[in-house]
């Protein structure tokens, strides 16, 4: 057997197991879910005999966890997409407004590592601008997780804060804009060609957190694709090697994404559909005052309790979008 026979085997049998352990990560759970389902039906005619209004509790509280858990199994269900199995690159950009928008972008970042820390997920961060006076003028994160790309995907656009300002001394109410994009980490065996010359490449000094090395050397890079206009930068490594690797594949991901995106334009006009979301349009309300509340502008979905959803909890403002749109 020669090594290109054996490379070929071992790549043919790396499918099979990727394959069954796909299958395995729907049935396991769906199975243990069942069998949850099964106890709780099993216990209630004996609870129902004892008259245990504590343990009914319990098992109540055991069935709505059920129901959650199944709720968020067919919701991953409809993550068939190509990309949504990846991790993924999300960006967030300070729109008008200054300081307050500045201060608005880092609050959604840290809303979404809060929502990725609670699935589980690693975040990095890429780059940072900082405001200013304070906040962040954008922010890139990288997100890896199962399907953060298509959990990740229902976040993208522009995101509407309304709040009384800390930095308005009138303490007037004020609103501002912030934008996320959400790109799929695309695979190494995708190929995407990237002409040199089509690549405009500065370096710069890294700010904030980073040690006397970062921040003393010319070792972030920013990439400018010249065709198309799409810019990409890290900061996050101390060799400028390392955030050019990680600028590239961001860009491959990014233009990737773009193609992926005119061929489904493209098969939609042919279809004569229209587009149900456009792109860069405003998805969510957040008002902090006279009243708190949280409003999908897709789905209509809505929450009061404001300060949750900042702490992360975002999972059922996905669920509904994934529901409509996914």
């Amino acid at each position: 057997m020669g090594s290109s026979d054996f490379w070929e085997d071992n790549a043919a049998a790396q499918k099979v197991i990727d394959e069954v352990n796909g299958l395995k990560a729907w049935t396991i759970p769906y199975q243990e879910l069942k069998q949850r389902f099964n106890n709780v039906k099993e216990l209630l005619p004996e609870v129902d005999e004892a008259n245990d209004p504590g343990f009914f509790n319990q098992l109540i509280d055991e069935l709505r966890a059920v129901e959650k858990e199944l709720s968020e199994l067919e919701v991953r269900k409809m993550l068939s997409g190509e990309l949504d199995n990846k991790n993924c690159f999300l960006s967030i950009n300070a729109g008008a407004g200054g300081t307050e928008a500045c201060d608005w972008a880092l609050m959604l970042s840290r809303m979404y590592q809060r929502w990725a820390a609670k699935r589980g997920w690693k975040v990095d961060v890429l780059s940072s601008i900082d405001g200013d006076v304070a906040g962040v003028k954008s922010v890139t994160l990288k997100i890896s997780g199962p399907f953060a790309y298509g959990y990740c995907k229902a976040e993208a656009g522009v995101h509407r804060l309304v709040r009384i300002s800390p930095f308005d001394s009138n303490a007037r109410r004020h609103t501002s804009f912030a934008s996320v994009d959400v790109t799929p980490e695309i695979d190494e065996d995708i190929q995407i060609e990237i002409k040199p010359e089509h690549v405009k490449v500065d370096t710069y000094r890294a700010s904030g957190a980073g040690g006397q090395h970062v921040n003393k050397t010319d070792s972030a890079v920013r990439m400018t694709h010249i065709p198309t206009g799409i810019i990409v930068s890290c900061q996050s490594e101390r060799s400028q090697v390392q955030n050019r690797e990680t600028c590239l594949k961001m860009l491959r991901a990014k233009l990737y994404e773009k193609e992926l995106k005119e061929r489904e334009s493209k098969l939609k006009e042919m279809a004569g559909e229209k587009k149900e979301i456009a792109w860069g349009s405003q998805i969510r309300n957040y008002v902090f005052q006279p009243y708190t509340l949280v409003k999908d502008t897709r789905t209509k979905y809505e929450v009061g309790n404001i300060h949750a959803v900042m702490d992360g909890e975002l999972d059922d403002f996905v669920n509904a979008y994934l529901k409509e749109f996914g």
